[in-house]
């Protein structure tokens, strides 16, 4: 008998030690703070595979060498999404060996909207579908108030910042230098009253005080706000038509002699009974389709957008998210007689659809900007500036453009030169704001200095002209005129006096 216990004690052991996962395993991983939500993942992990994950919550990872292999002080990583680690290491002139990464959860961004804030935005859409350019154009009107993390600190907030800015190309592919220069998401950006260093941070100052229409962040994140009671009402979550961002959440190995141990985690991760947990759980979308979908999680999410290839992309969104001066443009508007009729029409409808509605969108003007126009023919038939601060002031800058006094004559380097006389006393009243100038033309310059003289003529440095050919002006003059202040020439010619203009927004 006493035999007989002995062998079943032993026996006993031995299943005990198969079903723990054998040998123990410790392992320190860089994570992103939205992952605190796995405690029992990792719990299960550990019981059913010996493996145990010490996570490092870190909100954003500044140094490149922190995710390459052989210098790094992790032995894994577990990020929302690796792509901007990606971009650092391309450009790296001494980076090693790249690490190896696996795929294991998804999670789009989203915005979550107030019910209220949602049927207002919604109302006169045909289908009832929101884009980022309505939103934009909210933002810019003064109509909508968001909450995002903070772009340069935190992982989902650049998530968030590039999807948005994808969404202004409308490209349909991944963004380039040459989309970001000018920056088209000033508008969107007044609307950003609630920030913080991490999406947990964020959350937590969203739900204590609930003053902001809608909160962008990861899909997993809003749905989990919403089940927490912590709102008064839960959000609706909106999946703009016009394209997201997924998060897909890998695992890097980071230390190479820790190769076995990756693997044996990446393939529990994987499996259809963790992916189902994880969804279950945390409410990330499983990457096998072995996986039936939570009803919680919609089926169809729109169109996904790509991330940049190109580091310096993320550079220029940054750089420019940061500048939260509004800007300054100065309008120089030619009212020859040539202009009267269906040209004056247009720009009238131009100034129009940049003051909010359909055509608005992320090119609208926007709370706090300030434009100055100048109506010229042979001399400057009337100036005058506007601060955005209402619809009052759109009123009144498109009555401004409605007026009837033309002129027989065209000074177009005059009144360009008048502009600069008139950016160069602001840059020096307020050095901290950007002034650009946007000249129109539909004709030749037959009076006043020439184009060589308002070149030769000393001028406001960092001041650029962006140039708009209408009719028939002459395009070799504005475009050199444009070159030769750092801005170009736009041809409306080509596409429409309003798209003309759109192309230009945004540019400094």
């Amino acid at each position: 008998m006493k035999r007989l216990l002995a062998g079943l004690c032993c026996l006993l052991l031995v299943v005990a030690a198969c079903t723990s996962g054998g040998e123990k395993v410790k392992l320190r991983v860089l994570a992103s703070p939205e992952l605190a939500d796995l405690g029992t993942i990792l719990d299960d992990l550990r019981e059913e595979t010996g493996i145990e994950l010490e996570m490092d919550f870190q909100g954003t990872v500044n140094e490149s060498t922190a995710l390459i292999p052989g210098r790094a002080s992790h032995d894994l990583a577990w990020l929302s999404t690796d792509r901007f680690f990606q971009l650092d290491f391309r450009r790296a002139a001494d980076k090693g060996e790249r690490p190896l990464a696996t795929k294991t959860m998804i999670s789009p961004v989203v915005v979550g909207l107030t019910p209220a804030k949602a049927a207002e935005l919604r109302r006169g859409k045909p289908d009832g579908k929101l884009s980022w350019a309505d939103l934009a154009d909210a933002a810019a009107g003064g109509r909508f108030r968001f909450a995002m993390a903070d772009p340069a600190k935190s992982t989902s907030g650049l998530t968030s910042l590039v999807g948005v800015a994808t969404a202004a190309a409308g490209t349909g592919a991944a963004l380039r230098l040459e989309d970001v220069k000018c920056d088209k998401l000033r508008g969107f950006r007044t609307g950003h009253t609630l920030t913080a260093d991490t999406s947990a941070a964020l959350v937590d100052r969203f739900a204590e005080r609930q003053d902001a229409d809608a909160i962008i962040g990861y899909e997993s994140t809003l749905l989990t706000l919403n089940a927490s009671g912590r709102l008064k009402t839960p959000l609706e979550l909106v999946y703009p038509r016009d394209g997201i961002v997924q998060a897909d959440y890998p695992i890097l190995l980071l230390d190479p002699a820790k190769r076995e141990a990756y693997d044996k985690l990446v393939s529990w991760v994987k499996s259809p009974a963790t992916q189902k947990k994880l969804m279950d759980r945390t409410l990330r979308r499983p990457i096998t389709g072995e996986v039936g979908l939570d009803p919680r999680l919609p089926a169809s999410i729109g169109n996904s957008l790509y991330f940049p290839d190109d580091p310096a992309v993320v550079d220029e969104l940054l750089e420019d998210y940061a500048d939260k001066a509004p800007g300054h443009v100065i309008f120089v508007l030619d009212f020859s007689g040539s202009m009267k009729g269906a040209r004056i029409a247009a720009l009238r409808a131009t100034f129009a659809g940049l003051s909010g509605g359909p055509d608005g969108g992320f090119d609208r003007f926007y709370r706090g900007e300030r434009l100055t126009v100048l109506r010229f023919g042979g001399k400057i038939l009337g100036d005058k500036e506007f601060t955005v601060n209402g619809p009052q002031d759109l009123d009144a800058l498109r009555a401004f453009v409605a007026a009837e006094d033309f002129d027989g004559s065209t000074a177009v380097w005059a009144a360009l030169g008048e502009a600069y006389a008139r950016a160069g006393a602001d840059r020096r009243a307020e050095p901290d704001r950007a002034v650009s100038i946007v000249l129109m033309t539909d004709g030749e310059s037959n009076t006043g200095p020439g184009i060589d003289e308002f070149l030769r003529a000393p001028r406001e440095s960092g001041v650029h002209t962006y140039t708009i050919r209408f009719g028939e002006a002459d395009p070799a003059e504005l475009a050199r005129a444009a070159a030769a202040t750092g801005g170009r020439m736009v041809d409306a010619n080509a596409t429409s006096l309003l798209d003309a203009f759109k192309e230009i927004r945004g540019c400094r």
